[in-house]
């Protein structure tokens, strides 16, 4: 059962109860990332997020790691485009320390100087490791040729140019803005109940901060294409095309197509690509849905002087799909797969957590496991022939990094 209270402020809690568990994850979850920066300012979220494990106004660094540390319990942070989020698990005895040090840190870190250049120096190594990364780095080419300049097509990391510009009032300011009471979800997942609402409301309801307006400007799809050379044993290309947002009534029927083309072992671009020609080890394709937008990316890797017939392959499935359809097995392979994958991975306190978060923060809305096999089972061949056609068609956008760094010759002609 979950549980959703609204505290005085604005914070919102979600709370599930799972008593057949001996832990608790606490996620603290803020609705702004890298899609809320300009090309100056691009990385901060990100940054922030390190800044936010170097001390507080009663902790330093090593004493936050220790205080997890001595209880047996994990903590760690990420961030992406639409969010940034702060979390730990521990086992529930524990759970009232933890979110009150979880709370420490979002709410009372100092941003001391001293530490925040050596923080500086660690996220430029890893930005020079992301670079290093090729089958990373080639899918955030394709966020820059589908979205152009608009945030969503920015790094996460930032830039090493963006980066020199941080000091701590730049990023208190950025907060300030952007960390604002009602942008704040506190989820939680485990063995709990309903006192610890008041035990969140006692670190959480006193957190003010003055809302200014911030332009949410819906991005336009863009079909660009970028080629980056680069040493690589293998070239690694990226096809984008446009996709739904998050909560559209598409999703479903696209989440099935997705994973009959390119979202298992089993599906058609594996079997084309890996099993029947060999031209890849890693062949797949996935949807990333978000607040107003979409983008469905088709990603392999392989052998540089193979980037033709790799890219002639993708899109002799992908018309194969359009002028053939999908079967009825598919069709029920594909629903029975990813009802089954839904339930193994919400399995933990953790998945469960992330899962109640995102409804929260970006749908404002809980829809129970069952209504969503419910919804699962609804999709008809017409439904996945209709969002196919949807999909695929002539706008689409392209990344590649190779040792040559050179589009698929069909596309530089």
């Amino acid at each position: 059962m979950i549980i959703n209270h609204t505290y005085p402020n604005g914070i919102r809690l979600v709370l599930e109860k799972i008593p057949t568990v001996r832990s608790v994850t606490i996620g603290l979850w803020i609705g702004t990332g890298s899609r809320d920066e300009n090309e100056k300012n691009n990385g901060i979220s990100h940054f922030i997020e390190h800044m936010l494990f170097k001390g507080t106004e009663t902790r330093n660094a090593r004493e936050i790691a220790e205080s997890f540390d001595r209880i047996g319990g994990q903590v760690n942070a990420f961030t992406s485009k639409e969010y940034t989020c702060l979390y730990a698990r521990v086992l529930d005895e524990h759970a009232d320390y933890a979110i009150e040090i979880l709370a420490d840190m979002l709410f009372h870190s100092t941003f001391d100087e001293t530490e925040l250049q050596k923080e500086k120096q660690v996220v430029f190594e890893e930005i020079k490791m992301y670079e290093d990364t090729p089958d990373d780095r080639v899918h955030d080419l394709l966020s820059q040729a589908s979205f152009g300049h608009h945030p969503l097509g920015f790094p996460i990391l930032g830039t090493q140019t963006s980066l020199e510009t941080f000091a701590p009032d730049v990023l208190r300011n950025h907060m300030a803005g952007h960390y604002l009471p009602e942008n704040i979800v506190v989820s939680v997942a485990g063995n709990v109940d309903e006192r610890f609402i008041e035990k969140a409301g006692a670190v959480f309801s006193d957190y003010r901060a003055v809302r200014s307006e911030q332009p949410y400007v819906k991005p336009e799809f863009h079909p660009g294409k970028i080629a980056k050379k680069k040493e690589t044993e293998q070239a690694h290309l990226c096809l984008g095309f446009k996709g739904f947002p998050i909560g559209d009534e598409n999703i479903y029927p696209l989440i099935v197509m997705n994973n009959i083309l390119g979202g298992s072992m089993s599906s058609r671009l594996f079997q084309e690509v890996r099993e029947e020609r060999g031209l890849a080890y890693s062949i797949y394709s996935y949807h990333t849905a978000y607040r107003d937008s979409g983008l469905l990316t088709i990603y392999g890797g392989t052998a540089a002087d193979q980037v033709d017939a790799l890219y002639e392959t993708i899109f002799h499935t992908i018309r194969g799909t359009l002028e053939s359809g999908i079967t009825e097995k598919e069709l029920h392979n594909s629903k029975e797969q990813l009802k089954g994958n839904m339930m193994l991975s919400l399995e933990s306190t953790s998945s469960r957590m992330s899962r109640n978060a995102k409804n929260e923060l970006l749908l404002e809305r809980h829809r129970s496991l069952d209504e969503i096999v419910k919804a699962i089972d609804a999709v008809t061949l017409d439904d996945v022939h209709r969002v196919a056609r949807d999909i695929f068609t002539d706008e689409f956008s392209c990344s590649v990094i190779s040792p040559y760094g050179e589009l698929p010759k069909s596309l530089s002609a």
